[in-house]
């Protein structure tokens, strides 16, 4: 699979001055976690599943979750297992040629050995599991179970824990666990892929809830929480792990978001037309959340809704400007030089030794994301992602 992969080459080569690389569940962890992108969530219980998930590759979904956890009542738990088990058998005698890393969000420990068995060959299709509410003493028995199941049956499994729990959000407990989930996590370092938000459990907490227009950083105890995540547990320097950025909650039907607007003026081209579209139909506040998220060193995002992807995607890939930044400091490094370097878009400077981690970090999202052609920018690219889907 590749992003953008569900558009035409000839679409791509437009739009791209290097393409997204192919990868696979096989590539190396590094790889997947970076391209994660925006990762959709599912019910467990949908009883199209299988289709479902077919059609959103179609689209350009590469990474979905089918959810035991919080999306389903109490009670349709063991329905939804026999669902999920019904639905992957029904994947793999489809042998669709491109399928999602597919991830389960399980309740209990016990769900990820036990669902891992009654996959049976299907279980090829399974990346790995979510694990909610995430700490050092209810993470272990999780993370003991992920790597049960991958020994049980020889094929690799990741862990993505889910940051939640009241323990991390309260300012007395924040360090401690803190320090746990990353004595957890270190321990188990090669099977956890990445880390995931849950900032509508800590909004929760408070009784708060951010309005469309409005970003999870503008939520300053939110916002504090992020930043003590990222300090902690997502440091450049080897010991960290990518984390992901928080759901955005609001959402409008594909083609009522995009088709009026584009209708509307016959004198208003396609990309200003969707730029429109966009900040009418309370799309601005996520496309601002995104970019927050970035500066924030959080890479991919928790998505609720198919209309959110393409964004996602769109404002993940490296615009030709910051390739040429990140590229021109990591031939310095390898050329054994330092110091200070002027922008080949003279309009910065480019300082080696601190500029390095962010350019390998640059060039890793290059090569899953791919780098836009220099007169190509985000409306171009979430275009060419949505045309098909409001003509």
């Amino acid at each position: 699979m590749r992003h953008f992969g569900h558009l035409a080459p000839e679409v791509r080569n437009g739009l791209f001055h290097q393409e997204p690389a192919e990868f696979d569940a096989g590539s190396p962890a590094r790889v997947l976690a970076a391209a994660l992108g925006a990762t959709l969530y599912c019910p467990a219980t949908r009883p199209t599943l299988a289709r479902d998930v077919v059609k959103q590759a179609d689209q350009g979904v590469v990474s979905m979750v089918l959810c035991l956890e919080d999306s389903i009542g109490d009670a349709d738990v063991p329905a939804a297992e026999e669902n999920l088990v019904r639905q992957f058998a029904e994947l793999e005698r489809a042998a669709a040629p491109h399928t999602p890393l597919l991830f389960v969000r399980v309740r209990e420990p016990e769900q990820i050995t036990d669902l891992t068995h009654r996959l049976g060959p299907a279980r090829r299709l399974l990346s790995g599991f979510v694990l909610p509410k995430f700490t050092e003493d209810r993470g272990l028995p999780f993370l003991e179970a992920v790597a049960e199941a991958e020994a049980a049956h020889g094929q690799r499994l990741f862990a993505m824990p889910v940051l939640e729990s009241p323990e991390l959000l309260h300012l007395e407990t924040r360090a401690g666990t803190l320090a746990g989930i990353a004595r957890a996590t270190d321990k188990h370092r090669e099977r956890v892929l990445a880390l995931r938000l849950g900032v509508t459990d800590f909004c929760s907490a408070y009784g708060l809830r951010r309005a469309p227009d409005m970003t999870a950083y503008d939520v300053r105890i939110v916002a504090s929480v992020i930043a003590d995540v990222v300090n902690v547990l997502g440091r450049a320097d080897g010991s960290g792990f990518t984390v992901t950025g928080p759901v955005w909650e609001y959402f409008r039907q594909h083609q009522r978001m995009f088709k009026p607007q584009l209708r509307r003026s016959p004198f208003a081209g396609p990309a200003e037309a969707l730029r429109s579209a966009l900040i009418e139909h309370d799309m601005d506040g996520l496309l601002r959340e995104i970019e927050l998220d970035r500066a924030n060193g959080l890479l991919g995002k928790t998505c609720i809704h198919p209309t959110h992807v393409a964004p996602v995607h769109a404002l993940s890939v490296v615009s030709h400007e910051e390739f040429s930044d990140a590229r021109d400091i990591l031939r310095s490094v390898d050329d054994g030089g330092g110091g200070v370097l002027r922008s080949s878009y003279t309009n910065k400077m480019n300082e080696v030794k601190p500029h390095r981690a962010w350019a390998e970090r640059t060039l890793l999202r290059a090569e899953v994301f791919g780098v836009a052609r220099e007169d190509v920018g985000f409306v171009e690219l979430l275009g060419a992602c949505v045309r098909g889907a409001i003509l």
